[in-house]
C-alpha cells in the first residue's frame, strides 16, 4: 500500500524577516560543498538557527537541493525512505521510479560482487 506523503514536508521553508546574517557559518557550508564533502551536519538545539541558516544558505548558491522536513513520524524505515525518494524528485525527475520501487512490496535483487580473491 503506498505511502500517503505530505508534500509541504518537500519544499524549502521562505527565510525569515527576522534573519540574523552568519557568513562564517555560511563560509563554513560553502567549504564543504566545494571541497566535495560527502555530508555536513549541522547540529543545534532547538531554536538556534539551524533551518534559517540553511536557507539563507541555499539562497546564496546556485545548486540543486532536495528538503525534506522530519518529525516522529518519519522513525518508520519505508515512510522516511518514501519521503527521502520524493525529496530526490524534487529535484531530479529521473528518480520517479525510486518510489515506486521502494513502495512495491519486495525490494529488487541485490546484485554482488565477489570480492574476495583467492590468495596463494
Amino acid at each position: 500500500m503506498p505511502t500517503q506523503l505530505l508534500t509541504s514536508k518537500l519544499f524549502i521553508p521562505p527565510l525569515r524577516h527576522s534573519l540574523v546574517p552568519r557568513p562564517r557559518l555560511v563560509q563554513l557550508l560553502n567549504e564543504g560543498l566545494y571541497t566535495k564533502r560527502k555530508l555536513t551536519l549541522i547540529s543545534a538545539p532547538a531554536g538556534f538557527g539551524k533551518t534559517t541558516l540553511v536557507v539563507d544558505w541555499l539562497k546564496q548558491i546556485d545548486t540543486p537541493a532536495a528538503w525534506l522536513s522530519l518529525d516522529e513520524a518519519n522513525n518508520d524505515l519505508p515512510r522516511f525512505l518514501a519521503y527521502l525518494a520524493a525529496a530526490f524528485q524534487q529535484v531530479h525527475r529521473d528518480h520517479a521510479d525510486l518510489l515506486s520501487t521502494l513502495q512495491s512490496p519486495q525490494f529488487p535483487a541485490i546484485k554482488t560482487e565477489n570480492t574476495n580473491a583467492s590468495h596463494k
